[in-house]
């Protein structure tokens, strides 16, 4: 099993979470408009977001963007395996990777999993071979994404 990240809670209020959501629905809303739709003064949701970001609350204002379009239509969900106490130095590698979208520790059978997104069947193939070919990996498992019901990263607050 992977190593544990226990960060320390930061104290947010309801004004944080609304004005949160309102990014969420559209980070390129100016703090005006967030301040006239919360019924507070311009420069407290100025102050607010900036405590947000300095807390790492907010990590960065980025595009949704829909990669099929781009023409990454293949999303893998791939299980590695790796010997004892490597993990982390595996993980590092792994994230680097400009395919890798996500690298998480896991429970289970698995000692991390990987999500990542392909042009072509050959770019995904010669990913997981590379990640075989890593020492310290005893085993992969490769699962293919059918069909994308649901691909939100964030959760509604």
């Amino acid at each position: 099993m992977g190593r544990g990240h226990f960060k320390s809670m930061v104290k947010i209020d309801e004004l944080d979470l609304k004005i949160i959501r309102e990014l969420q629905a559209d980070a390129r809303k100016s703090y005006r408009e967030i301040a006239e739709k919360l019924g507070v003064a311009e420069g407290t949701v100025y102050n607010r977001v900036s405590k947000l970001k300095e807390n790492k609350v907010i990590r960065g204002f980025i595009p949704d963007i829909d990669y099929s379009k781009l023409g990454y239509d293949i999303v893998a969900l791939i299980g590695v395996m790796v010997e004892g106490g490597h993990l982390p130095e595996i993980e590092e590698q792994i994230a680097k990777e400009p395919n890798a979208t996500a690298v998480y520790d896991v429970t289970g059978e698995y000692d991390a999993m990987i999500v990542a997104k392909f042009k072509s069947r050959s770019s995904l193939n010669d990913f997981v071979k590379k990640i075989l070919a890593t020492k310290h990996v005893k085993r992969t498992y490769t699962m293919i994404v059918l069909n994308t019901v649901k691909e939100e990263h964030g959760i509604r607050i």
